[in-house]
Parts: C-alpha cells; structure tokens; sequence
C-alpha cells in the first residue's frame, strides 16, 4: 500500500505500548496534545521486573500485515462540534458485565499467539482469547445484562501473592459523553479496539494520565498511584479503580500498530472551558470508563497485577455490540441527556423511558 514507506510495521510498534501519554484526567486538555502519544520516557525508566516482547503475529482481520485495520466505511466529511446543548448533568449509561475467565493472552496486542501475554482477567463475551476476531466474539455468548454486548473487555490480573484477586459480581462500565455537545456523540463502529493505558508506564505517567480519574480508591482514601498501604477490613470495603479510555476518533481505522493513536481524548475549545474532538480525530464516540471493584483490604502489601506495580493498571476494549441495540443505548442516554443504567432507564427521568426491555433487549 502506498503508506507502507511511511509507517513503520505493525508489528514492530507494539513496543509503543511500552509507554504513555502525558496529560491530567477529567480536565480540559491542550489542543497540541490530543492523541495518546508516547512521552520521552524510556522503558528503562519504566518499573523493573515487566517486559512487553514484540508481536509476531498480525491481526486474523489486518488485511496486509502493517498493522492498520480500516473502518468499513470509514467516516469523513465530519467536523468537530462546538456546539453547546442545553446543560444536563448527566448523558450517560450503564454497562453491567461480570468477569468471565483469566489467561494469559490478549488478541489486540498479541493476535494469534497464546499465552504471550501477562494474565488477563476477562468480562463480558465468554470467549475471548488469543484468536478472537469481530466475527468470533460476535458468534460468542455475554456476561454482560445485555445480550446485544458481547463486546470483550479486560485488563491485567490482580494477585494478592500468589492468589488471583479477581472482582466478584457485576462490574460497571459507564458509557457517556466526553465532550461538551453530548448530541453529536455517536455508537462505536463494530470491531473498533483499543488499549487505554499501558503496562510499561512509570508511576508519573499513570497519575498524568488523561484517562486518570481518582486512582486506587479503599475507604476514604482517593487518588492513589500506588496500592495504599492498609485498607479498613469492613465486609464492605473493596479496593477500587475508575479509569477513562478516549473517545474521538480518527474515523478511518479500527485499529492501529500501537492500539492507541487511532483514539485521541477531547481537547479544550479555544477561549471557552468546553471540550471538542480534535481536527485529526473528528468523531466522537462514547467515553468509556472503567469502575473495577476488588475484594481485598486490609493489609495490601503483596498486592501486585500481572503486568507489575499497581500503576501498571491498563485495559482493552473491542467493540462486538450489536449495532442497533448500542444505537439505542447512545441515542437515548447520552445524545439524550439522561443517567442511565443498563436497561437505558433513567430513575430522574420516568417519562423518558427505557431503551431496553426487561431483559435487556430492543423492545
């Protein structure tokens, strides 16, 4: 293809994922720093004890091994919008997923190859692994409430020494507007993945991140880079993360070689404090954010994740929705302005309705 002298292959540029962005979650970000690029730290700066070998293998759906994977269609002709809609409080719902399985692999990063990657632990479609594909995880079953998400999302796995800590019950995965004129966000495009975040990144790097919301939560302690050192041992404390994923996108690839610049995050509107997608990266999409509960407090000073350190915490999200029951959700919830949970109903706003059944179906 006419880029291949331009780009380096894909599979030599997982080792992108070695680092990170820059950048101050949940507050308006300079328009010069959209994307998720790499920062000029060195892995050898990174934690020790943690390598990310290079890929082999590309994807099952890279139609010529570089590491792009086009939309079909891709979207053009959008413009980032500066709108301002009338203010609501909330355009957002609710997905509810439980954890499926853990194994060491992870078909974004490393498709086709198992058990080269640290241990996943997996929610939502039962049978991600290291072959998964749109067309695979589309013919797989769901954990989540809605049978029309059988999209894969899943992160490294927790350890409490030796012992998998892995979250219990369902796990909230919001879906809300990142930008200022919450109508012009629209559904993911099938087969659309990414990584937020990355296992190589230094302490810094995760509490900069643009993705950072109030890092490692036990009890009343907040913002937290590290596992904080005790938690009260209530029946009722877990240790807990939130984390933001971007939500622009650059309209023409459903993947790229480092899983992360076909996404940008929302960047400040010149002379205002609202946010808008950047010129490179037009459309907008939801903005996912991650809110994992772990059962474990008390003494956490064996804890670690698969990938290393606590601020090793990243995940990956590959899009396998079913189209119109996601249109829904995002139509109704957040271009309409609501707090929804997963059925898309909103307990402020009765009159509005559901998107989904009682069984979480298109009526």
């Amino acid at each position: 293809m006419a880029r291949r002298s331009k780009i380096v292959s894909g599979l030599l540029m997982t080792g992108a994922l070695m680092v990170t962005s820059l950048g101050v979650g949940g507050m308006a970000m300079n328009a010069n720093a959209a994307q998720e690029t790499p920062s000029s730290a060195s892995s050898s700066t990174a934690h020790a004890g943690h390598v990310m070998a290079a890929s082999t293998v590309a994807s099952a759906e890279d139609p010529d091994g570089d590491g792009y994977i086009p939309a079909d269609p891709p979207v053009t002709g959008v413009e980032p919008s500066t709108k301002e809609p009338p203010h609501r409080y909330f355009h957002e719902f609710q997905a509810h997923c439980t954890v499926t399985h853990t194994r060491p692999d992870d078909p974004i990063v490393y498709p086709g190859q198992p058990g080269k990657s640290h241990d996943h632990t997996f929610m939502g479609n039962t049978t991600t692994d290291a072959n998964s594909t749109t067309a695979s995880l589309d013919a797989g079953s769901t954990t989540c409430l809605a049978p029309g998400d059988k999209s894969g999302y899943w992160m490294p796995t927790m350890f409490d020494g030796d012992k998998s800590v892995l979250p219990v019950g369902e796990q909230t995965i919001y879906y809300k507007a990142g930008v200022t004129d919450y109508t012009s966000v629209r559904p993911f495009p099938k087969g659309l993945r990414f990584v937020v975040g990355g296992p190589m990144q230094t302490a810094q790097e995760f509490r900069d991140h643009r993705g950072f919301v109030e890092g490692w939560e036990c009890g009343t302690s907040y913002f937290n880079v590290d596992f904080p050192k005790d938690c009260p041992t209530t029946a009722d404390t877990q240790l807990n993360i939130r984390f933001q994923a971007p939500s622009c996108w650059d309209g023409k690839y459903l993947d790229t070689p480092d899983h992360k610049s076909h996404m940008a995050y929302p960047v400040v509107v010149p002379g205002t404090n609202n946010n808008a997608c950047p010129a490179d990266h037009p459309v907008a999409l939801p903005m996912i954010e991650f809110k994992m509960a772990f059962p474990v407090n008390g003494d956490l000073s064996q804890l670690r994740l698969a990938s290393g350190p606590s601020y090793s915490f990243h995940y990956d999200f590959f899009n396998v929705w079913d189209a119109p029951t996601l249109k829904a959700l995002v139509d109704h919830c957040v271009v309409g302005g609501l707090q929804c949970d997963p059925r898309g109903y909103d307990q402020s706003h009765p009159e509005a309705g559901a998107a989904l059944d009682e069984n979480y179906e298109l009526p």
